[in-house]
């Protein structure tokens, strides 16, 4: 093309468009495609949300057989490692997401709750197998019947026990959310209440 070249401002913007509208894109749709293809535009916001999901640190609250398939997400087979999130927190200041896996007894929901509050925000949950998401086959006096009534969860992962990659789909579907500007549960709470 002879007007590769040549830039907008020294050949003149002329309305090309309305005098002949079959000619197909004009010079500027053209310079903008390729402008687009050579750097990278984004929002903000957009950002924010990649940065968060590529570096999401999770905190573990294994309790139950649950746990055993949590645990197996950091091996070679899964590799969580490629989201960025292979190292599990020992501390809940240091972690953003809470993996609750296996059933919760109502003696462990006050150190649940206390262990949820001392996370930074933006913190998501992930409620992991039956047992934490409805109280599974345990319908008695001594377990909650759903964790959601301790604290919000985002992404429930349903199963007895489910397995790892099912944890894996529960993780790439709370990615989608966060990319997507879902705000994280307790927000949605707050503004439902």
């Amino acid at each position: 093309m002879a007007l590769e070249g040549k830039r907008l401002k020294n050949m003149g913007m002329k309305s090309e468009r309305l005098l002949w509208p079959t000619k197909g894109p004009g010079n500027f749709e053209t310079e903008v495609d390729d402008l687009e293809q050579k750097i990278g535009l984004t929002t903000l916001e957009k950002g924010v949300a990649w940065a968060q999901t590529n570096s999401m640190w999770p905190d573990t609250f294994g309790l139950a057989c649950c746990a055993i398939e949590m645990m197996s997400i950091v091996s070679a087979r899964y590799d969580i490692a490629r989201f960025g999130m292979e190292p599990f927190r020992g501390s809940p200041r240091q972690a953003d997401l809470m993996i609750i896996s296996g059933r919760v007894a109502h003696k462990m929901a006050a150190p649940l709750r206390q262990i949820y509050d001392q996370m930074l925000e933006p913190k998501w949950v992930i409620a992991m197998g039956a047992c934490a998401s409805s109280g599974g086959m345990f319908n008695n006096y001594a377990i909650v019947q759903s964790v959601d009534k301790i604290i919000p969860v985002d992404v429930y992962v349903p199963g007895c026990p489910p397995r790892p990659d099912q944890l894996i789909e529960g993780i790439v579907r709370l990615h989608e959310a966060v990319k997507a500007g879902v705000p994280p549960a307790y927000e949605l709470r707050s503004v439902a209440s």
